[in-house]
């Protein structure tokens, strides 16, 4: 089987089927399936999945909706991690499946608990204060469990604040993993001096002496979509629309966050978006087809990319393989079925629980 044919492999007769045929094939297993079934759907997501979503959301949006369905299947449109998320949240007799399984996020990718472990060790020798490892909800569930297993917490862009003080009100220090950008964000929003900040590179380790006075140190990982931001592209934007508001996504490098209007997570730039005036323009800085969704339903207004990023990993999901999934629930069968390892899911759950509670 070529490389080609592992990635989203679907049975042949779903590659020659037109778009209305899997249309149908959906819609129909959707009603015969009824309460027993919940799609969930990325904000990021291509819209022909999008449309057939019971939820759509960010991850802490569908974060909360895993925890509380009580579907028995669960068909997670999205990337492993998220997928992994809901394993771990759902009740034991629930199943979770993913359309494309080799869907997997490339920022979670950057970060594996062997390594946390050793940096762990290093700021270990150099810090008196406890250390409160926090991770982005973009991070695997081995990544998960280790945090919780040294009483750390998960996040996600829209509750990192409120994390990062729950931290500090623990008397600690943070490492927070794997996103650079989100941390070097979160930290300097909350007026943190850069000073206060240390970057650890897993590939080319600092020396701890040099962190020991910092509060935080961040991981030096990044989204590939979200760092292809450039402040040369927000100032084109002003030049292009001097009135319009411009806002990204904080897992953008911080002079692009600085040369913006605002910042804030997949949530936040669609309540800005809602409550913007008509006929206002608002240039977003975050996956394009979130932006490109957004401008078709509000067209009293003009959304518009501040560049055109997608991310691959989450384009990788087309309607034959959501097809496919559902058309093996109809007949009985369970396909790309994710799950977790008791051990992991057990700690991962712990770090979890704390990003629903105080998120």
């Amino acid at each position: 089987m070529s490389l080609e044919r592992r990635i989203g492999w679907v049975p042949d007769e779903y590659n020659t089927m037109s778009p209305g045929e899997l249309a149908q094939r959906v819609a129909y297993a959707k009603r015969a399936l009824g309460s027993r079934l919940t799609i969930l759907g990325h904000h990021y997501q291509r819209d022909e999945i999008i449309r057939y979503a019971d939820y759509r959301g960010d991850s802490l949006e569908l974060s909360r909706r895993a925890a509380t369905t009580d579907s028995e299947y669960i068909v997670f449109c999205g990337v492993n991690f998220m997928a992994e998320t809901a394993a771990v949240l759902c009740s034991p007799d629930q199943t979770v499946m993913q359309p494309v399984a080799e869907a997997l996020c490339p920022m979670a990718e950057m970060a594996s608990r062997r390594q946390a472990e050793a940096t762990w060790e290093a700021l270990s020798a150099v810090w008196d204060d406890p250390i409160i490892p926090i991770t982005y909800q973009n991070s695997t569930a081995e990544l998960k469990a280790f945090v919780g297993e040294k009483g750390g917490a998960v996040c996600t862009s829209s509750n990192a604040r409120a994390l990062f003080e729950w931290a500090f009100g623990q008397g600690g220090r943070i490492l927070f993993l794997p996103d650079e950008h989100l941390g070097v964000n979160t930290a300097l929003d909350m007026g943190l001096p850069e000073a206060a900040l240390g970057v650890w590179d897993p590939l080319h380790p600092p020396d701890p002496a040099t962190l020991a006075g910092c509060r935080v140190v961040v991981w030096k990982g990044f989204c590939w979509v979200h760092t292809g931001f450039a402040v040369e592209s927000v100032a084109q934007a002003r030049a292009q629309y001097p009135d319009a508001l411009v806002i990204v996504h904080p897992e953008c490098p911080r002079p692009v966050v600085a040369a913006s209007d605002l910042s804030g997570s997949t949530a936040r730039i669609i309540q800005v978006v809602e409550e913007a005036p008509t006929g206002a323009t608002i240039v977003v800085g975050t996956e394009c087809h979130l932006v490109e969704r957004l401008d078709k339903e509000h067209p009293d207004k003009r959304v518009i990319p501040l560049s055109l990023r997608a991310c691959g990993s989450m384009a990788l999901t087309q309607l034959k393989h959501l097809a496919y999934i559902l058309d093996g629930l109809v007949a009985g069968e369970t396909r790309n079925v994710v799950t977790v390892p008791d051990e992991v899911a057990r700690w991962a759950r712990l770090a979890l629980d704390k990003m629903l509670q105080i998120g």
